[in-house]
């Protein structure tokens, strides 16, 4: 009895299930940019029945069991018009709804592009971040360039010192002790600090796993970006992350190498609802490796989950984490002996410094931990307005030891070792909104934006000076230790008996007010009017030993205590097409700051520092695609520097130094023909220090980068037939000597390098091989830090994709 009344349930409900289907009907589309390339994670939704989706890679979206009537499908994209599609569904059959956007430079504004253009698969300049509106390359007055996640997987990058090598005049990095690194541009230290285009400060190894792509903004960006930690007057390194997208897949790697190089990364996206509106993804990676030299590691992991949610047609929330946590020893970090009174003239390769020796422990590890955390919310508020909200927190911890080495003599070095906790926190909350409208005729694109930055910063560590050794050969009983190296017990020995104590927590608030915008004056001529209001608001130094915040002017005018300081920041540009959509002409004068503290002798409040750039060049998109590049001119004036006053007796400063840095920047990428890539750059700077103290003044800056490099990547891999995916690339970077120190007594000098890489790689839909080898001749050189850099080293790496 109980079955055959089961039977009969199912009978009606395979009945009803059958009419339903016979009663209703589908709803299929497709969404593809003005070129025809097909544009995913679109909001698409179904008005009468107020369902949501997303487009996938391919463009596509669908409603499934739509019951029979007249329906209206909205298409909601930034940076577009909102259009509504009439549709009429009929039982039992699918209508099609396809659209094409108009055009419109639409994908500036999108998080995501999975799908787009592939034919110069490295050239992806198009970004939401660069100029906070939706401008397309030719029409940006700013210079900058874009490492997709595509050329880091071909060159099996594993850090952001390798991908580096992609941008013109990047040189070799600067590891600090704790794993962060930094770049030059344009002759000023630019490190990678920015992150979604707002704060996201890691003073720690940044893990690359969770790239989308980095994107390097050149010359002072205060205007847009400010000068909380993010940029520079050379410019800014902005890392964009993986966001999820409208479908189900992923991928997993190994990395094996030299020096016990082991590698595991792991990206899984899946969606986590019926409707495809709430997506997520999760990316992560854990390395080891042992150092080329007699001594050194590091073993880091790093998570990146993300989260996004298309609430409505109108609203999309985004919320990711970046962990990273790593436990290693520093990298050698020399300071040598730099005389004051003997005149001399020296390279780092001439002065006996062991190439292979670190002359420190295993026992001397650091540990870091960083927690980034960024909320974001879009709301289309109408066809013109969009508003966008942003928080960012980014915390790093350092613990442990933290090391560096400094000549005494031409002969000896002593090591410096750093030893507690160190602590920092940084809060960027961001409200951006955007219009597209007209005014007397004219299109403006404009955004005015409001926004905080909170620093903080938190120090508990003793700084001990060990005892002082003779550093020309590695045999020697150096430190008197028969071991030839320094250790964790000897340090923490001098530690408890002395060393300079640093207890103390500082913090210091920004304010700021902004606003952009570009105006078409014809279809071909546009300029850009930019401005920036800052406020900034220093709490001093409180000592946690006396429990007193310092208050006033310690020796030589420096601010101990609170603060305040005004400044403006302008970016003024323009562009003219020459040939629409193909090439431009452009220029720009634009601003970058630093505030500084004290006062003069004169009694004086001191300035902030500024500088200001003046730049032309042209830019091209041309033979669809295939051949697009950039070549510029920038001249960058530094003013209101310090510099110590000769006439004070008391170690006053004055604020009238300054400093010239111009040059010329070439960047190119090719697609000649069907499989062939080509990435290359050309870097010429010259820097100088046009009033500075009587030792420096007219030379070029110590640690400003070599004054001429190259860089260049060619790949090709085979497009069809059976060995379709097989590829193989070379690529180098080459630059001129370069000072570390350079004064009218002394100069250190950082010789030339050539060093070049090579890989080989069989790229399948399921499943990717690739070996590699990192500086092929095994060139010997040195970071400005003097930190020899490693030989030949082999990679090789497998993925499966699903």
């Amino acid at each position: 009895m109980k079955s055959l009344l089961l039977v009969l349930i199912a009978c009606i409900l395979a009945g009803s299930l059958s009419s339903f289907a016979q009663s209703s009907g589908k709803i299929s589309g497709k969404i593809t940019l003005v070129d025809g390339q097909p544009f995913g994670s679109a909001s698409v939704s179904l008005i009468e029945t107020k369902q949501t989706t997303l487009t996938t890679e391919e463009g596509n979206y669908s409603f499934n069991n739509i019951p029979e009537g007249s329906y209206t499908v909205r298409i909601q994209v930034l940076g577009a018009a909102q259009k509504d599609l009439k549709v009429k569904v009929t039982a039992g059959e699918t209508v099609t709804a396809n659209y094409q956007l108009p055009k419109e430079n639409v994908q500036a504004l999108q998080e995501v592009i999975v799908g787009g253009n592939q034919t110069n698969k490295f050239s992806r300049k198009e970004s939401v971040y660069i100029a906070r509106l939706p401008i397309k390359n030719l029409e940006n007055p700013q210079v900058y360039a874009s490492i997709p996640k595509e050329l880091i997987q071909e060159q099996m990058a594993t850090d952001l010192g390798s991908i580096a090598k992609n941008v013109a005049g990047a040189g070799i990095p600067m590891i600090a002790n704790q794993g962060r690194v930094t770049f030059r541009s344009r002759g000023f230290d630019t490190e990678p600090n920015a992150r979604n285009g707002v704060a996201g400060a890691a003073f720690s190894s940044i893990d690359p796993a969770n790239l989308e792509r980095v994107e390097v903004i050149k010359g002072p960006s205060a205007t847009l970006f400010g000068n909380s930690i993010s940029s520079s007057y050379g410019g800014l390194y902005n890392r964009v992350t993986k966001k999820p997208y409208n479908d189900v897949g992923g991928e997993v790697a190994y990395y094996g190498g030299s020096w016990n190089f082991n590698r595991l990364t792991f990206d899984v996206n899946s969606p986590i609802n019926a409707d495809k509106t709430a997506l997520f993804r999760l990316n992560g990676a854990t390395t080891f490796e042992k150092s080329f030299q007699d001594q050194g590691y590091t073993n880091s992991l790093s998570l990146a989950p993300s989260f996004s949610y298309q609430v409505n047609d109108r609203l999309s929330l985004l919320f990711d984490v970046e962990f990273g946590q790593a436990k290693g020893t520093s990298v050698v970090r020399f300071n040598p002996f730099v005389s004051t009174t003997v005149p001399s003239r020296k390279s780092i390769a001439d002065m006996g410094f062991p190439y292979n020796k670190t002359f420190l422990s295993n026992d001397l590890p650091y540990t870091t931990q960083m927690l980034n955390i960024f909320a974001q919310a879009n709301y289309k508020i109408s066809d013109s307005w969009t508003s966008q909200t942003i928080v960012s927190r980014a915390r790093s911890s350092i613990s442990g030891y933290i090391t560096a080495l400094t000549g005494r003599t031409d002969s000896t070095i002593r090591p410096q070792v750093i030893t507690g906790y160190t602590q920092f926190i940084a809060t960027n909350i961001q409200q951006n909104f955007t219009g597209d409208f007209k005014v007397a005729g004219l299109r403006n694109r404009l955004v005015v934006g409001l926004d905080f930055y909170n620093n903080y910063n938190d120090f508990d560590r003793v700084t001990v000076n060990t005892t002082a050794g003779t550093a020309a050969s590695p045999d020697i009983n150096f430190l008197k230790g028969s071991t030839g190296r320094i250790s964790a017990f000897k340090v923490d020995s001098l530690a408890s008996r002395g060393g300079t104590l640093r207890k103390e927590t500082n913090r210091d608030n920004t304010y700021s007010a902004y606003f952009s915008d570009v105006i078409n004056l014809t279809d071909r001529l546009n300029v850009m009017l930019s401005l920036r209001g800052n406020r900034y608001k220093y709490g001093g130094v409180y000592n946690i030993v006396t429990g007193v915040t310092a208050g006033g002017l310690g020796v030589g005018g420096t601010q101990t205590g609170p603060y305040n300081q005004n400044s403006l920041s302008q970016k003024l540009g323009a562009v003219y097409e020459i040939a629409k959509d193909h090439v431009s002409l452009f220029g720009n004068y634009m601003n970058g700051f630093f505030n500084k503290s004290g006062q003069t002798s004169d009694g004086s409040a001191v300035k902030p520092e500024h500088a200001n750039q003046l730049e032309f060049g042209v830019k091209a998109d041309l033979l669809d695609h295939k051949l697009s590049g950039t070549v510029s001119y920038y001249d960058i004036q530094v003013e209101n520097v310090l510099r110590d006053d000769p006439a004070s007796l008391n170690g006053y400063q004055i604020q009238d130094g300054t400093q010239l840095s111009k040059g010329v920047e070439i960047d190119i990428t090719a697609n000649p023909i069907a499989g062939l890539n080509i990435v290359a750059g050309y870097a010429y700077n010259d820097s100088k220090l046009t009033k500075a103290s009587a030792t420096t003044t007219g030379r070029r800056p110590g640690l400003s980068g070599p004054p001429r490099s190259y860089n260049f990547w060619v790949s090709y891999r085979i497009p069809q037939g059976e060995l379709k995916g097989l590829g193989a690339g070379f690529g180098g970077n080459i630059a001129s000597w370069q000072y570390h120190t350079n004064t009218t007594v002394t100069q250190i000098i950082i010789p030339s390098y050539a060093m070049f890489d090579a890989t080989v790689f069989y790229d399948q839909p399921r499943y990717r091989i690739g070996l590699k080898v990192d500086n092929l001749t095994s060139e010997k050189t040195w970071s400005v830090r003097l930190t020899p850099q490693a030989p030949a080293r082999f990679l090789g790496s497998i993925a499966l994709k699903f």
